[in-house]
């Protein structure tokens, strides 16, 4: 799903707390109108909005009751800060994914025992762990990215600092041209082909058959 669109829809406050409710158990409108304090009406409308967004599913029971639930299992990051704005939506990985491609994270994988209770519980503890390990090492990271944009703009740049360090970030992935740079930073060309110009003059960048890249 659109992560522009999915931000719309979690800016409702009651739709984030039906969200919170369907996330401990499969509840119905009345429940549901209950638990957050609005009308039926009102919860209708906002489980309208939350289904053909994707999030939330429905089914019947044998008593014709109509039950929600949530639907997908994603994970919205919204990055804010002096030299980025940005937000994705993602699924999660397959169990299948080689971690081993990791080149910056080494995890430790076991295989759950399916039908062992106790291995399940202590298992759903350590991935709780892990996960908030994770958070910490991506708020270091993103505190490191901050400082070296920073310093990166302040050695080459002229005015447009984050740029200049955006765009060398992105040739150290590469050679580019400048539309493959524009795509890549969302960046107007002609402000691009400006930067790279000011870089080539100061000699932190070169020019080969039409693609830009940082000399050895």
């Amino acid at each position: 799903m659109d992560s522009g669109a999915l931000l719309d829809i979690l800016g409702n406050e009651n739709r984030r707390r039906i969200l919170r409710l369907l996330a401990r158990k499969p509840c119905y409108v009345t429940e549901i109108s209950e638990y957050i304090g609005v009308s039926p009406k009102a919860v209708i409308d906002h489980l309208r909005q939350l289904e053909e967004a994707g999030l939330v599913e429905s089914r019947v029971d044998d008593q014709r009751r109509k039950y929600f639930h949530i639907a997908e299992n994603l994970r919205l990051e919204v990055r804010l800060s002096p030299f980025d704005f940005g937000a994705k939506s993602a699924y999660p990985a397959s169990a299948d994914l080689d971690l081993a491609r990791c080149q910056h994270v080494s995890i430790r994988v076991q295989q759950d025992r399916e039908d062992d209770v106790a291995d399940l519980a202590a298992r759903l503890q350590e991935l709780k762990d892990l996960e908030r390990e994770l958070s910490l090492a991506q708020r270091w990271v993103q505190g490191r990215l901050a400082d070296v944009r920073g310093r990166l703009g302040d050695a080459v740049g002229d005015g447009h600092e984050r740029l200049y360090a955006d765009v060398l970030a992105a040739l150290a992935d590469g050679d580019g041209t400048v539309p493959e740079l524009a795509a890549s930073l969302d960046a107007p060309e002609p402000l691009l082909e400006g930067v790279l110009e000011t870089l080539r003059e100061q000699g932190v960048v070169a020019r080969r058959n039409g693609e830009w890249h940082i000399p050895e």
